[in-house]
């Protein structure tokens, strides 16, 4: 295997070498590794340094480069286990241990068996494609912190319905919110998961980023919290022939009609319903920021700030197709919000798109402000 050596952040390791000639250069590699997830590992050093969990488990570690960097750069430094299935992918991690010199340990499991049989204070799961055949184990063995990246957002938001459907045990719909929704089944496909054995989920910090959906999950004990956590669930209804949208709390899906063009909506989910951050946990990760200069600390604190401010709602409009489709022109997106600020409707931005706006004010009141 050739390798070469890259560093991230503070962290020094061998990777093997892909062919830069390829659409797709990680796949190419004997050990994945894909240098567009630093920011991914960026966030998981800052929130293992906010949360200081004692044990950090990496369940599909390939090059071990999240595994290091979190016993290397997070503040906390808990005891790190990485994992993998492949023997060259352990291979590498354990010329990788030696060269770093921080004594991980490094296992050769296969990640379900290993999860089922130890508990960690916080488990890490970045699989190739979907995470669903791992978050049963994961959901038993993590005590209480739970991270979770997906990288098939085309069956989670809609695209490959089918794939979806069978994954998540879901209806998606590719809206103009999509990432949204994407994120939204992952979460709400967690939280039904893991209601089975009487603890509930508290979202840390979950958000969309390019080609990945991230997941930072505090699982709390007990029937109660379980229960609270179902009542958290529900179902986005989208009309198909306008931008009405709505939302519906509650397991059991009503058949609503538009009130605008008299159409059958259409359900998306069960889904996650309402908050996907908690601000204080936020707030500790922006004040740790200054003591981890290595990290992209910009886009960092741009994605927080977003995240941090994000209404609880779990759908966006698109404020250039609301010009479009009430035939008016776009003004400022900053002017626009304030219009229905005014009016006593929040509006704010999201955090995935630079033309999103999350706002409670009705279909009526979004086309008027642009005549304002």
């Amino acid at each position: 295997m050739q390798k070469t050596l890259i560093t991230e952040g503070i962290t020094t390791i061998l990777v093997p070498v892909s062919d830069e000639q390829s659409k797709f250069p990680p796949g190419t590699a004997q050990v994945f590794y894909n240098a567009r997830m630093q920011f991914n590992r960026d966030m998981a050093v800052l929130l293992v340094s906010s949360l200081k969990p004692r044990s950090y488990l990496d369940a599909m570690g390939a090059t071990g480069i999240r595994g290091f960097r979190v016993a290397h750069e997070a503040l906390s430094q808990p005891e790190v286990t990485i994992n993998d299935y492949s023997s060259l992918a352990c291979d590498l991690m354990h010329e990788n241990n030696e060269k770093t010199g921080l004594s991980c340990h490094i296992t050769h499991r296969d990640a379900n068996a290993l999860m089922s049989e130890q508990r960690f204070e916080m488990v890490d799961l970045d699989p190739f494609g979907t995470p669903s055949p791992f978050i049963d184990a994961a959901a038993r063995s993590a005590h209480p912190y739970l991270c979770i990246t997906a990288t098939d957002t085309a069956p989670l938001c809609g695209a490959h319905l089918k794939a979806g459907i069978r994954r998540y045990d879901t209806m998606p719909m590719n809206t103009e919110y999509h990432p949204e929704v994407g994120l939204r089944i992952l979460l709400g496909y967690v939280a039904r998961v893991i209601v089975k054995y009487d603890r509930g989920v508290h979202p840390l910090l979950c958000y969309v980023r390019d080609h990945y959906i991230r997941l930072m999950l505090k699982l709390v004990n007990g029937a109660d919290p379980a229960d609270e956590t179902i009542a958290r669930l529900g179902y986005v209804h989208q009309c198909t022939s306008c931008q009405y949208v709505t939302e519906q709390y509650g397991r059991r899906m009503t058949e609503l009609t538009c009130p605008y063009c008299k159409t059958k909506i259409r359900a998306i989910g069960p889904l996650w319903m309402g908050s996907i951050c908690d601000t204080a946990v936020i707030d500790d990760m922006l004040s740790l920021l200054s003591s981890l200069p290595q990290l992209q600390t910009n886009a960092l604190k741009r994605l927080l700030l977003l995240c941090k401010q994000e209404p609880e709602i779990a759908f966006h409009y698109d404020y250039h197709r609301l010009s479009k489709r009430c035939g008016r022109s776009a003004v400022a997106l900053e002017t626009y919000m304030t219009r229905l600020r005014e009016q006593g409707y929040y509006a704010k931005k999201t955090h995935y798109t630079g033309t999103g706006v999350k706002t409670d004010a009705p279909l009526p009141v979004l086309y008027q402000a642009f005549d304002e």
